[in-house]
């Protein structure tokens, strides 16, 4: 279970960069992970496309993206390219990272309940500590709400 204040758990994943993505080796600045359910739907287009939009001012404020989800690294290159998103997304497809960091658990659609990827955004610090949570993320003003924390920690 992550916690604010404290040391987010590293990790290696595959990434639409061509390298492996690993975390503590990319924290010299802030750190926004996303953890999203799909590429190509709506919400999580929406989503990474509004971090795309932000991304000049996050990097004006020292701060990188990473998306994560379960799909294949080839579905996150074609779905970086459609949309020209700036940051690398990683694949997580043994859901590990996504149960490291509390996104992956029980969920429930149309009375149905299933497993699955929990939206949540983690923000953590170039010194690896986690500074704030987003649970259970909707989608809309989501990424302002980001920008405007990270304004206010500056």
């Amino acid at each position: 279970m992550i916690q604010e204040n404290k040391k987010a758990p590293n990790f290696t994943l595959p990434s639409t960069s061509g390298k492996d993505f690993e975390l503590k080796k990319n924290l010299k600045n802030h750190l926004v992970i996303y953890f999203y359910p799909k590429d190509n739907t709506p919400g999580c287009t929406t989503e990474s496309v509004e971090f795309a939009k932000q991304y000049k001012t996050l990097q004006k404020l020292k701060t990188e993206v990473i998306g994560i989800s379960k799909d294949s690294i080839d579905s996150h290159h074609k779905f970086s390219k459609e949309f020209k998103l700036p940051f690398p997304l990683l694949s997580d497809e043994h859901t590990k990272v996504l149960k490291l960091y509390d996104a992956w658990g029980e969920k429930s659609m149309y009375g149905k309940k299933f497993m699955g990827i929990k939206r949540t955004t983690v923000l953590i610090g170039s010194n690896g500590t986690i500074l704030k949570i987003w649970n259970n993320v909707k989608v809309k003003d989501h990424v302002a709400e980001v920008v405007d924390t990270i304004k206010n920690l500056a």
